[in-house]
C-alpha cells in the first residue's frame, strides 16, 4: 500500500465530517431565513442554535460511522465518481433513516421537517462536491506522478483489452502500466521476480489462465510484497444460492436459480411499485412535453404497443412513446438499410438496427435520451416489468434462443438492466446473456440501486458520444 493511497484514504474522514456538519448549519439557516418565513412557512418551533449544534455535532459521527460501513473510506480503490455518488447517496439516505428515528424519541431535536430533509439533500450535495474536488487534487498529483501505482498487466483476451483500456483512460485510477506480457509462464514469472523495486502491483487480466500458473504468480507476489490482483470472469463463473434444510438430521441443499426465490421476489416487487410510483411523478412534465411534441411532429398515436416476451417466456404489452412514422412497418426499406436488417450480430438471435429511416425527427431525439421508454414505468407498475431486469426481447429473437439463453426469461424483464449500462445497444448479444444471467444469480437491492443510479449517466455519455 501506498502511503499517498493511506493520506488521501484519512483526509476523506474529517473532510466529509466538515461538509456533514456545514449541510447541517445550511439547513438550519435556510429554515430561519427572512425569505422562508416570508413565503413558505412561519416559524412554529423555536430550535436554539446551540442546541442544535451540539445534536448535529454528535450526528456527524455517526454519519460518518454509516460512510465507513457502505465503503467509502476503503483504502486502495479508486471509484467512478458514478459509483462513489452512489454511495454517498446511500449513506446519508441511512443517516436520515437514524435522525427519523432519533425524532420518533425525542422530537425537540430536529422539531422541523424542512430541516431533516434540507439537510439530507445538502449533505448529499456537499460530499459530493468536497469528494470531488479531492479527488481533482488526486489527479493533479497523480499526473505529476504523486501516488502512481506501477502495474503490469497480463492476458490477451477481451477481457484484458478493457481493462487496459479503462486504466490509460481513466487517470482517477492512478494506475501506469509498466510492463504487459501476452501469457504466464515460466519466462513471465522470472521477469516479474526480477521487477521487484519497479512494479507495485500485478494484475492478471485474462480469466482463462490456469489456476495452477495463477498461484505460482502469487506466491511471487507475496514473496515480493507485490499486489496481486486478478479478473473475475463473471462471463463464464457459475454463482451458486443455496438454502440448507434438515431431514432426519441429514443436511439437505437446495440449489436456488436466483436470490429472488422467496422473500427476495416480495422486496423486488414492493421496490418495484414504490420506485416507479416516485419516477411517474419526477418525470410526469417530461412526458408530457414529449406526447405534445411527438403529436405536433407526426401524425399517429401518442403511444406504440407491441408484444414482448417477459417473465417464464409469457408475452406481454410493451408500450413506449411513438418514435417512428404511423405505417412504419408497411414501408418499402432502401438496399441500404434492408441490408443492414439482414445483418445480425454474429449470427444471434438479435438484431439491432442503426440509420432507420422510419424514425421520425423527435423520435430520433426521445430515443438518444431514451425518453421514449418512460412510459414503461406503467409497465412496472402494474407488474409486466420491473425497474431492473433483463432486456425484454422480440418474440422472433426469443424462438431463435438456445438453452444457455433462456435463463434471461427467469425474471420480469427491466426498464434498465446490468447489460444496458455496461453497453447499451451496442453490446454483443452473448455478453448481453450473460451479464443478465449474472444479474439473476446474484440480485440484491443494493445491485437494483447501483444499476439505476448509473442508467441516467450511461445514457448522457450516449448522447454526447453521438
Amino acid at each position: 500500500m501506498k502511503k499517498s493511497e493511506l493520506t488521501f484514504s484519512v483526509v476523506l474522514v474529517p473532510l466529509d465530517y466538515i461538509m456533514i456538519l456545514l449541510a447541517g448549519m445550511s439547513a438550519y439557516f435556510l429554515r430561519y431565513s427572512k425569505f422562508y418565513q416570508e413565503n413558505i412557512r412561519e416559524i412554529v418551533f423555536d430550535l436554539p442554535f446551540n442546541g442544535y449544534f451540539a445534536t448535529i455535532l454528535g450526528v456527524g459521527i455517526f454519519w460518518v460511522g454509516i460512510f465507513a460501513l457502505t465503503g467509502l473510506y476503503t483504502i486502495g480503490v479508486r471509484r467512478k465518481f458514478i459509483d462513489e455518488f452512489s454511495k454517498i447517496f446511500v449513506g446519508c439516505s441511512a443517516g436520515l433513516a437514524l435522525i427519523t428515528f432519533l425524532v420518533f424519541f425525542k422530537r425537540e431535536l430536529f422539531d422541523s421537517r424542512f430541516i431533516v430533509l434540507a439537510a439530507w439533500i445538502l449533505a448529499i450535495l456537499y460530499v459530493s462536491i468536497g469528494r470531488f474536488i479531492m479527488r481533482k487534487i488526486q489527479q493533479y498529483f497523480v499526473k505529476r506522478g504523486y501516488g502512481i501505482k506501477r502495474v503490469v498487466v497480463i492476458g490477451n483476451d477481451k477481457t484484458t483489452k478493457n481493462i487496459i483500456f479503462e486504466i490509460e483512460n481513466n487517470l482517477s485510477l492512478g494506475f501506469k502500466i509498466v510492463k504487459f506480457f501476452e501469457e504466464l509462464n515460466e519466462s513471465v514469472r522470472d521477469k516479474i521476480g526480477n521487477m521487484d523495486k519497479e512494479v507495485d502491483e500485478v494484475i492478471l487480466a485474462d480469466p482463462n489462465i490456469s489456476r495452477r500458473e495463477s498461484l505460482k504468480l502469487l506466491d511471487i507476489c507475496n514473496e515480493l510484497h507485490i499486489t496481486y490482483k486478478y479478473a473475475a470472469d463473471i462471463f463464464n463463473a457459475r454463482t451458486i444460492n443455496v438454502d440448507i434444510t434438515m431431514m432426519n438430521s441429514i443436511p439437505v441443499i437446495e440449489i436456488k436459480r436466483t436470490p429472488l426465490d422467496g422473500w427476495g421476489r416480495v422486496v423486488k416487487r414492493i421496490f418495484d411499485i414504490f420506485g416507479s410510483l416516485f419516477f411517474i411523478i419526477l418525470l410526469s412534465p417530461v412526458m408530457i412535453i414529449a406526447a405534445i411534441a411527438i403529436k405536433l411532429d407526426s401524425r399517429g398515436p401518442i403511444f406504440f404497443t407491441y408484444s414482448r416476451i417477459g417473465e417464464q417466456g409469457k408475452p406481454f404489452t410493451f408500450i413506449k412513446f411513438r418514435s417512428m412514422t404511423k405505417n412504419a412497418h408497411k414501408l418499402r426499406f432502401d438496399e441500404e438499410f434492408l441490408k443492414e436488417q439482414e445483418n445480425m450480430r454474429d449470427g444471434t438471435p438479435m438484431m439491432k438496427f442503426k440509420n432507420d429511416p422510419r424514425i421520425t425527427r423527435v423520435g430520433k431525439f426521445i430515443r438518444k435520451t431514451s425518453i421514449d421508454e418512460l412510459p414503461n414505468f406503467f409497465c412496472s407498475l402494474i407488474g409486466t416489468m420491473s425497474l431492473v431486469g433483463p432486456r425484454p426481447h422480440e418474440p422472433e429473437e426469443v424462438e431463435k434462443y438456445q438453452k444457455r439463453h433462456k435463463k434471461v426469461l427467469t425474471l420480469k424483464p427491466g426498464i434498465t438492466g446490468l447489460a444496458q449500462i455496461s453497453g447499451r445497444s451496442d453490446l454483443d448479444f452473448e455478453d448481453e446473456v450473460k451479464l443478465d444471467t449474472y444479474y439473476i444469480e446474484n440480485w440484491s437491492l443494493k445491485l437494483d440501486l447501483q444499476i439505476l443510479f448509473k442508467t441516467p449517466f450511461v445514457v448522457l455519455r450516449k448522447r454526447v458520444r453521438g
